[in-house]
């Protein structure tokens, strides 16, 4: 079984799709001749040709809009939006059109589309190119919100996304496109849209993250049970809808929950995590649920020892996972 990165399984995906169903295409800014700004469709306009690898002008809402367009009409575009940070101007069209068609029109219209965007910090960016949008998107019924973790699951869950009948936001940690690897299997398969994934079982801590987070999740964990802390790792995936079965079925076991996302600590996505625990799991808890997250302030800062200081790590979640296990 070949090892690939989190961004080769992406491409693989994408390409297999192409293969498979002629009526899949790709639009984005530099998708094309250039194979996008982090390589994620390199190859597939030499082998697809330029009417199905669509290089499209820096216009968000444009991408969208055709994207949404040509579902109507029974194609399955995948929109490439360069950086998460860039998909506000196209807000209007994924809100207010692809979300809601299916609703509006009492199903007679579906909108089978992917948006995919790279999200989060640590590469350097800056403020407009490290910024993470999951939160603005999990609040619209109507959309399903993917974030893979691994190479695995993004091959398998972004060709489920490809052949959704409805719109799917698909968020790419930048930063894990590289740095994460995993074993890809050759042969066809696809992981479905929906059901989290208990990637560790453990006995003393619940610990929810999703994309880059959960890998280093499972850094922090392994070390925590070195000194003698058990830690169950759920990776989250699909964000919307939420399993919420799996979440509740972890701290019923553990009594103690941390949740760890990158993006800004109030409103942000684990807010959700945390009220699903109040809500179905009170009675189970044995300490205070605990968020580890970005802090508020306006964007990742540029300075790279302030972006270290913003950017959750192995290490502040290990200590999280030791301070809630000491309660």
């Amino acid at each position: 079984m070949p090892e690939l990165t989190l961004v080769d399984a992406i491409r693989t995906a994408m390409e297999e799709e192409l293969a498979r169903d002629e009526d899949v295409f790709i639009v984005g800014e530099d998708v094309g001749k250039r194979g996008g700004v982090f390589r994620a469709t390199v190859g597939l306009y030499d082998r697809f040709g330029e009417e199905r690898v669509i290089d499209s002008p820096l216009a968000e809402l444009s991408i969208v809009g055709v994207g949404i367009g040509a579902a109507l009409y029974g194609m399955r575009p995948i929109c490439e939006i360069q950086f998460a940070d860039f998909i506000y101007p196209a807000m209007n069209q994924i809100v207010s059109e692809a979300a809601k068609m299916c609703y509006r029109s009492n199903g007679d219209w579906t909108v089978p589309m992917v948006i995919r965007a790279p999200y989060g910090g640590g590469i350097g960016g800056g403020l407009y190119h490290s910024q993470s949008v999951e939160a603005f998107f999990t609040h619209v019924p109507g959309l399903k919100v993917v974030v893979p973790s691994n190479p695995y699951d993004a091959k398998g869950l972004l060709k489920s996304a490809v052949r959704d009948p409805n719109p799917v936001i698909f968020l790419e940690p930048k930063k894990g496109y590289r740095l994460i690897k995993g074993e890809v299997p050759q042969e066809e398969y696809t992981v479905p849209i929906g059901p989290a994934k208990v990637s560790r079982t453990g006995g003393d801590v619940s610990l929810f993250a999703y994309g880059l987070m959960h890998h280093l999740s499972l850094q922090a964990a392994e070390k925590a049970s070195q000194q003698g802390v058990s830690v169950e790792v759920v990776d989250l995936r699909t964000l919307y809808p939420v399993d919420r079965q799996t979440i509740l079925e972890s701290v019923k076991k553990t009594g103690k929950a941390l949740i760890v996302h990158e993006d800004n600590l109030t409103g942000g996505y684990g807010a959700e995590i945390a009220a699903t625990i109040a809500e179905g799991a009170f009675e189970y808890l044995d300490a205070p649920v605990r968020r580890l997250a970005g802090p508020d302030v306006p964007g990742v800062p540029f300075s790279h020892p302030l972006q270290e200081w913003f950017m959750p790590d192995a290490e502040k979640i290990h200590q999280a996972i030791m301070d809630l296990a000491a309660w």
